[in-house]
């Protein structure tokens, strides 16, 4: 499907909330399935109730979670700092774990297939996996952080190649995150310590990089993690500023979310059991409560469902882009001066 000529926006509303504390400690990221499912990867600190696993599926009709699988340890099928999570087209599940550094594959029931990685620095070496996102050709890219470049691989683990060094200029990075590829074939990738987002071919070669450090308007202070949907908006995680951040594809700031969550379904059901903190609860102030807190990564599906995972609130916020999709015939062709018209 090709992008619209061009947007009429409409909004974008708080949905719902799901997951909660103890449920999804830590949400870093996660990845849509099947049949309407959503695979939450945690990144726990501790077990509770016994063991607590790193993977957590909802079903989107219900709302319901599912399938859990993922404890912690460093024994294969095991997670020590899981980081990303991906699915390929049969939703077989490749996870990064950057203290373990490699990749482990499940298959989305939670069955695992393999474990690959090695850490160090030569090609096919890791330093501290992060993002992961499959290309066109459903190679898997890596974010190897500590490395500061991309590299490419083949399902079953075989290097093929990779781009990037440590630096500030173009197509260098400095500790990169999120990664994401467009239906187009091109690559973004949160440039975590430069503060900004670089935009490639499906190739490695630099196309542009949009952002600096700060707090206002498209500025960003460690962004983490990065989304493209269809219409080509870019949404990116910008973590120390506990918002995401959205831009049309010519990388021109549109909007911003803070954060609108109310209790997920299965936390009104814990609550209404616990009197201690309801009352806790009760005595908070509740316009905090709704704020993102650290968000780590974001995906949108192509009904233009954004999914936050709102990392230091254990949950994950779920919007809806409202657009209407117009052709040239509706809408007047770009300004060349849109400062001095508008004056």
């Amino acid at each position: 499907m090709s992008r619209p000529y061009g947007l009429l926006r409409a909004g974008f509303p708080y949905v719902k909330t799901l997951g909660m504390y103890r449920i999804t400690n830590f949400p870093v990221d996660l990845v849509l399935g099947k049949e309407q499912r959503l695979h939450v990867l945690c990144r726990q600190d501790k077990a509770f109730a016994g063991v607590m696993d790193a993977v957590r599926t909802y079903s989107l009709e219900d709302d319901e979670p599912g399938n859990t699988f993922g404890p912690l340890g460093e024994a294969e099928g095991q997670f020590r700092w899981p980081v990303s999570i991906a699915a390929d087209s049969d939703e077989r599940l490749y996870i990064s774990d950057e203290a373990l550094n490699r990749i482990s594959v499940f298959e989305h029931e939670g069955e695992l297939v393999g474990c690959w990685g090695t850490p160090g620095s030569g090609p096919g070496e890791f330093m501290r996996p992060a993002g992961l996102a499959f290309d066109a050709n459903e190679n898997l890219l890596v974010v190897d952080s500590m490395n500061h470049r991309v590299q490419r691989y083949t399902k079953d683990g075989e290097f093929i190649d990779g781009w990037g060094s440590h630096g500030d200029g173009e197509g260098q990075f400095d500790m990169p995150w999120g990664i994401t590829v467009d239906e187009l074939g091109d690559v973004y990738v949160a440039d975590w310590r430069n503060d900004r987002v670089q935009k490639f071919t499906g190739e490695g070669e630099f196309i542009l990089a949009f952002g600096r450090s700060g707090q206002g308007d498209g500025e960003f202070s460690r962004p983490s993690g990065v989304a493209v949907d269809r219409d080509g908006d870019i949404y990116v995680c910008d973590r120390g500023n506990n918002r995401i951040q959205q831009f049309n594809e010519e990388t021109r700031y549109i909007d911003k979310m803070l954060g609108a969550a109310t209790l997920s379904k299965e936390a009104r059901e814990y609550m209404l059991a616990q009197a201690g903190p309801n009352r806790i609860r009760d005595m908070a102030r509740v316009e905090e409560e709704r704020l993102l807190r650290q968000p780590q990564s974001a995906t949108i599906d192509d009904e233009g469902r954004l999914y936050i995972a709102d990392t230091d609130s254990y949950r994950v916020q779920v919007y809806q882009k409202e657009v209407i999709r117009l052709g040239p015939n509706q809408m007047a062709p770009p300004m060349r001066s849109v400062t001095l018209l508008s004056e």
